[in-house]
């Protein structure tokens, strides 16, 4: 299993504006914008750290997963939450040649942790021999940063403050992220389950 991310997200969803005023950083000057770039990499930063410790989009975009088969030929769980839509099933050969499946056939399971897409009725269709299935799918929690909800939009503020404060810091302390970032975080961990024996 494979997922590559088709877009990034915009510079223009990046709440630069609102990480200056939790820096208290002084505004009114010629030279406002010279951080603007920098505070932008931070915050794509705790972006795709917030989304690598959840299993969840923040902002919505593209994504594509590639099987070589369905785990499940009923349903298969999609590994990022929330999906907003699936936009394709394709079905490729060894060659490398496309097969759209028809829409009809499957729908999309949502759910906050593992949504699925699975077969309307009987199995998903299965790719020949040697072939691979590429999902391509719409995932996150809104198209702006305004969008989510307030313990995530503060987790993203407070880990971008963190890294632009200790830029310059190369070594790492007890944990990577801060307690009050993985605090907020909590509740959209995923949870795993096991047997005890």
């Amino acid at each position: 299993m494979m997922v590559n991310e088709d877009s990034q997200v915009p510079l223009l969803a990046l709440p630069v504006d609102a990480l200056k005023a939790h820096l208290r950083m002084g505004s009114g000057f010629a030279e406002d914008a010279v951080q603007d770039e920098v505070l932008a990499s931070f915050l794509r930063a705790a972006l795709a750290a917030v989304e690598g410790r959840t299993g969840k989009v923040l902002i919505e975009r593209g994504f594509t997963l590639r099987l070589e088969a369905w785990r499940d030929g009923v349903a298969e769980i999609l590994p990022l939450a929330p999906v907003q839509s699936v936009t394709s099933v394709v079905l490729l050969d060894g060659d490398g040649a496309a097969s759209t499946v028809a829409d009809t056939v499957y729908r999309l399971v949502p759910d906050a942790h593992q949504p699925k897409i699975a077969a309307r009725a009987g199995r998903l269709p299965e790719p020949v021999s040697g072939g691979a299935i590429e999902v391509t799918f719409a995932a996150g929690f809104s198209t702006d940063f305004s969008g989510l909800p307030a313990d995530l939009q503060q987790s993203v503020l407070l880990l971008a403050a963190h890294y632009y404060e200790y830029r310059d810091e190369t070594a790492l302390g007890d944990g990577c992220m801060p307690f009050g970032v993985t605090s907020l975080l909590a509740r959209y961990r995923p949870m795993r389950l096991g047997l005890a024996r």
